[in-house]
């Protein structure tokens, strides 16, 4: 049998396998066994930005943009399941992960700084046409490098972002005093936003089954926003995250006028957003694909096997 054919085999053994939960977590590696993970550093305006890469250079390429507090460790999932037959990068930004974290006296933490930190990282890596994957954070970076740059992006893939004011909830009300007071308000944001009960409901949501939770999950993240000046340089971007809010009819004009190809991902137990938001994405582009999934803000801690199905046949469709 031909490398060609025993590769075509593999990967519908693996979709299947997949699909059907019945191979094991060594079967599956077996099976991909084609595309080991590079973990790399880049020169971005100055700064050097981590990224991992995998998977065939001339395939078509995910970006993949990660949420608070994550970093591209987010995605290993998917580039456990998908790096056989996609091209995956995902970066971290400034401030984040294994990136550099300059002091925000001297580096403007805001999402402009972040999103142009990020095209040019795609420029630096040659990335001039790619599906965008945004988590969280992921979706105002993202959003603005689209606007930016709207014919490097051929789909999108959003999970767990939101671009609709009614998307943030009601638990919003502390981060919103924040953004009308900040001085006054701080202290209190602080807690809301980076204390380690809140880092660990980001993962949990309201998951009955708590036990498929590796608590490294939230206990690594709470590490890092523990790190010496990570409270400045967290709390510096999220006062800047009202100026997505200011955003929103931008992103969704565009949606409306181009109609992207759009896959929205959902946790079912999310509670960082609303859960109004997959059918506001609807809204505004008819024809996109909505996927309630077994998981919570971080879908792909529980959900990995599903997401990774859907994407291998989203993206597949555009090739």
């Amino acid at each position: 049998m031909r490398l060609g054919t025993i590769a075509k085999c593999a990967a519908l053994l693996l979709l299947l396998g997949f699909a059907t939960g019945h191979l094991t977590a060594q079967e599956r590696i077996t099976i991909i066994m084609s595309h080991n993970v590079s973990y790399r550093t880049v020169k971005v305006d100055g700064l050097s930005i981590f990224y991992r890469e995998a998977g065939p250079k001339d395939a078509p390429t995910l970006l993949l943009l990660h949420g608070l507090p994550s970093s591209s460790r987010m995605f290993e999932p998917l580039f456990a399941r998908l790096s056989d037959r996609y091209h995956l990068v995902a970066p971290d930004y400034p401030g984040f992960g294994h990136s550099d974290w300059p002091d925000p006296k001297q580096f403007a933490y805001t999402f402009d700084h972040i999103a142009e930190v990020m095209n040019h990282f795609t420029e630096v890596m040659g990335l001039s046409r790619y599906t965008l994957y945004m988590q969280d954070y992921g979706g105002p970076v993202g959003f603005r490098m689209i606007l930016a740059h709207p014919d490097r992006v051929e789909a999108l893939i959003i999970q767990d972002a939101v671009a609709h004011n009614e998307g943030l909830g009601a638990n919003w009300k502390t981060r919103r005093a924040f953004w009308a007071d900040r001085a006054a308000n701080e202290s209190a944001l602080r807690t809301n936003l980076l204390s380690l009960q809140t880092t660990r409901t980001r993962h949990l949501g309201d998951d009955p089954n708590l036990e498929r939770y590796n608590p490294d999950l939230w206990t690594d993240e709470f590490y890092f926003l523990n790190q010496p000046g990570q409270g400045d340089i967290q709390s510096d971007l999220f006062y800047d995250y009202r100026t997505n809010v200011e955003s929103y009819p931008k992103w969704q004009a565009w949606m409306r006028e181009k109609q992207p190809r759009l896959m929205v991902i959902w946790g079912r137990y999310e509670l960082s957003f609303d859960p109004s938001e997959p059918e506001s994405y609807r809204r505004d582009v008819p024809k996109a694909e909505v996927h309630i999934v077994d998981g919570g803000h971080f879908a792909l801690d529980t959900a990995a096997d599903q997401i990774a199905v859907i994407v291998r046949e989203f993206v597949g469709r555009s090739h």
